[in-house]
């Protein structure tokens, strides 16, 4: 697509009026719409109606947009977490009838944890997570289960580009991950919320990395912690196998 005066892509701004709703925002005024992307009011006036048209925004009776259900359609169609969701989803239901917690499925995506799948209870613990929402990789447990279980690579590479967060936050954070190698699980205590604790044990794939992590948060004075453990594991276990048949 042609770039505009101040160089960017059409596609770009396209792109960034998208990313701007989230679980805070799930809608936004074209004003302030146009502010949040950094696009022109006028640009963003004209880019909100054309993805009215294609059904990717939705327009409320407030005037209000939001994400379009085409979104949705499209996401689901040929998305690379269609068959993580669908083949973990029996074991999250498991998990979440023995914890009557929180349980989650997520991936590590772009430098964070994007959120899979999410099975909560009435009077569960406070969780931050949300599906298709992203959480901080150094703050969760399913962040650091999935770094230690990155291929090494992967795992230089973070920690070059995040040393100053790891240090304030783990000051010995290749001891802590190594840990979490050997025990095959990830716990945080009143990381993201005081008084809840994760836990989360990685899906591993044929190279033993991690594909995927399905993790609990419950009260941390609770005695759910082994159970859930032990439960998560069998579940990875499960999960991991059925993906291998599924190639």
């Amino acid at each position: 697509m042609a770039n505009s005066p101040s160089g960017d892509s059409m596609l770009d701004r396209f792109v960034r009026i998208l990313d701007a709703f989230d679980a805070d925002h799930p809608a936004l005024t074209v004003t302030a719409l146009a502010r949040r992307a950094a696009v022109p009011r006028a640009t963003a006036y004209r880019l909100v109606e054309e993805l009215v048209s294609h059904g990717l925004l939705a327009r409320n009776d407030d005037g209000e947009t939001r994400l379009g259900l085409r979104l949705w359609e499209l996401s689901n169609r040929a998305s690379m977490t269609r068959d993580l969701r669908l083949v973990a989803l029996p074991y999250m239901e498991d998990i979440n009838r023995l914890v009557q917690q929180n349980t989650q499925l997520s991936i590590l995506h772009e430098e964070e944890v994007l959120i899979v799948e999410r099975l909560s209870r009435p009077g569960a613990a406070v969780n931050q997570a949300h599906v298709a929402g992203r959480m901080p990789v150094l703050r969760t447990s399913m962040g650091m289960a999935l770094l230690a279980f990155s291929p090494q690579h992967v795992i230089e590479g973070f920690l070059e580009r995040h040393h100053q967060d790891a240090l304030a936050l783990h000051p010995d954070l290749r001891r802590t991950l190594a840990h979490i190698r050997l025990t095959g699980y990830a716990t945080l205590a009143g990381f993201t919320d005081p008084g809840t604790t994760g836990a989360a044990v990685p899906i591993l794939d044929e190279r033993r990395h991690a594909a995927a992590v399905i993790s609990v948060v419950v009260p941390t004075e609770s005695d759910l912690l082994p159970a859930a453990v032990m439960a998560l594991r069998t579940a990875a276990g499960g999960i991991a196998r059925a993906l291998a048949g599924t190639v």
